[in-house]
């Protein structure tokens, strides 16, 4: 099975710890409620600071359900999309251990309209993208006034879902030079998760500074070179010009042919 990510939560502002979450065999716990209203009317929900959310599973039927945004947001920071978290429904017994996928966000605001609950069956594997992060500071930065660029910011793993790390941390203390990078076979990931990407993919590298003082003379340097090509090549059809004007002895004089100009179309 492979799931698709939103990015949503770099989108979203960093908030506190909510006081009630629950954490429970280091998992954190979501409370849910089954929703009523459908189609156009869950306008009034997001109104009212609850989103509307869908579960959904190989092994389970559809639910629709609701939770407190607020609560939704603070869960969403802490675990991602790639760890499991366990929902709680009123009125319902048995608990759902689901991954937060397919989330929505307003174009306008960047707030979350609608996400789903996967909820996957844990002796199974799956497929994600997990989001790469930068850790420390690349001395070839500092000392040789590089720039650090990641070219990779999220890869594609596969795992167990319980095994599913939330991110995946890269130190770039070791790019010390612009030869230096790190590779998709340097990363340190937890047992039982496999990167589906080369290994010798490159994740993070130093660029040189840019000569831009040279970059911005190449150019000038070239537009002087044609005008002064086009000066010359104009002075010397003048002068042919004149020549084929002026009459011989005691012919009559004749208008000389007309030549093409030698300025650009528009």
């Amino acid at each position: 099975m492979k799931l698709k990510t939103s990015n949503a939560t770099a989108r979203l502002p960093k908030l506190a710890p909510s006081n009630v979450l629950k954490l429970k065999n280091d998992m954190l716990t979501l409370s849910a409620k089954i929703r009523k209203i459908q189609g156009r009317k869950v306008r009034a929900l997001r109104d009212k600071g609850v989103l509307p959310v869908i579960l959904y599973g190989p092994k389970i039927k559809n639910e629709s359900l609701e939770v407190n945004l607020k609560d939704f947001e603070k869960v969403l920071i802490e675990a991602g999309e790639s760890t499991l978290i366990s929902l709680e429904t009123e009125g319902k017994k048995e608990k759902n251990l689901v991954l937060i996928h397919e989330i929505k966000l307003d174009p306008m605001t960047g707030n979350p309209t609608h996400a789903d609950f996967y909820q996957p069956i844990l002796t199974e594997e799956i497929q994600v993208k997990i989001p790469l992060i930068i850790e420390g500071e690349a001395p070839a930065v500092k000392s040789l006034g590089g720039t650090l660029v990641k070219n990779i910011s999220e890869i594609e793993v596969r795992a167990l879902p319980q095994d599913l790390p939330k991110e995946i941390k890269i130190n770039v203390g070791g790019l010390e030079t612009f030869e230096d990078k790190v590779l998709i076979k340097d990363l340190k990931l937890p047992a039982g998760v496999k990167i589906l990407r080369s290994p010798e993919e490159i994740i993070a590298r130093i660029a040189q500074p840019e000569k831009v003082e040279e970059e911005l003379q190449k150019p000038i340097e070239e537009k002087v070179e044609d005008v002064e090509k086009v000066e010359k090549k104009a002075k010397a059809s003048g002068e042919e010009e004149v020549k084929e004007a002026a009459p011989k002895g005691g012919e009559e004089k004749k208008p000389a042919e007309a030549k093409p100009s030698l300025q650009p179309k528009k």
